[in-house]
């Protein structure tokens, strides 16, 4: 066997020509380009994902806060975006709380009403309070 070059061969070829029973150095640099490109995209798109829960975290209502990482994740798992752009929406906006306002005037209204601000009567007269006078009229109709 000769190791002649063929006169029609071209003489000078170029670097990604990969001699016979060796590595091909262009397709395992391919390969890795390929698996990072997938990983950087991946990492990309769950990064922006989470950012309406990542603007909750500095909020400190807590029931925005879930309702907010239900939509995200609903967005993450069916890929309907309108869950995305409703959560975003949400983390972006401050609800304004209405239930200490409203507990406070349940409780106040309570004392008020003679009872305790849980909803239970008050205690029963003690030995320090009088007993109630008895009505003199009860006494004349009944003899």
């Amino acid at each position: 066997m000769t190791t002649d070059i063929h006169p029609l061969a071209p003489h000078v070829v170029p670097f990604f020509i990969t001699p016979p029973g060796e590595t091909d150095g262009l397709l395992v640099f391919a390969i890795l380009f390929m698996v990072a490109a997938v990983l950087s995209v991946g990492l990309l798109y769950l990064h922006l994902h989470s950012i309406p829960e990542r603007m909750m975290h500095q909020k400190a209502n807590k029931v925005q806060f879930e309702i907010v990482a239900v939509l995200a994740l609903l967005a993450l798992f069916t890929h309907i975006n309108i869950f995305w752009v409703a959560a975003l929406l949400l983390a972006m906006i401050t609800i304004p709380d209405f239930a200490t306002p409203v507990q406070s005037m349940a409780e106040s209204l309570a004392r008020m009403a003679g009872r305790q601000g849980d909803g239970t009567p008050p205690p029963a007269a003690g030995p320090e309070d009088p007993p109630p006078a008895a009505d003199p009229s009860a006494d004349a109709k009944g003899a």
